[in-house]
């Protein structure tokens, strides 16, 4: 089944110069581009994204991270984009994520962990709606 995911490239993987390899392996596993977008996030789309954390220590921490500069952001269709974008990425800690995940090639410490993407079907419209509003 077809279907759309929300996949974020952080501020580390931007300045890191890793857009065009990242982008490449997206492309590999026969995923599509519909939206791509190089910006920033901004603190209301932060905070919006990240409701559910509020309250929780590491909160602030995430906020000012992720809008700490350029981010590449992305709407990415096809069969099970979801779970097929999850196994990609890799484990969330890049000490757990394996070899040739994104994590696990690119990603050094959890805080900063090169990419985020929705974790379920539902997540990834509420994240389309929050960064590509219409």
């Amino acid at each position: 089944m077809t279907q759309r995911t929300y996949l974020m490239l952080k501020p580390d993987a931007v300045a890191n110069r890793h857009i065009g390899e990242i982008v490449a392996r997206i492309e590999r596993v026969g995923l599509t581009i519909e939206r791509l977008e190089l910006t920033r996030v901004t603190p209301e789309q932060a905070q919006a994204n990240y409701a559910e954390h509020q309250g929780k220590t590491f909160y602030d921490g995430l906020i000012s991270y992720i809008t700490s500069g350029p981010v590449v952001k992305m709407v990415v269709s096809g069969p099970d984009a979801v779970a097929v974008a999850r196994k990609l990425m890799g484990a969330t800690n890049p000490k757990e994520a394996l070899p040739g995940t994104i994590r696990g090639d690119f990603g050094l410490v959890m805080d900063a962990n090169v990419i985020h993407g929705s974790d379920s079907p539902e997540s990834a419209e509420r994240e389309i709606g929050i960064f590509f509003p219409a």
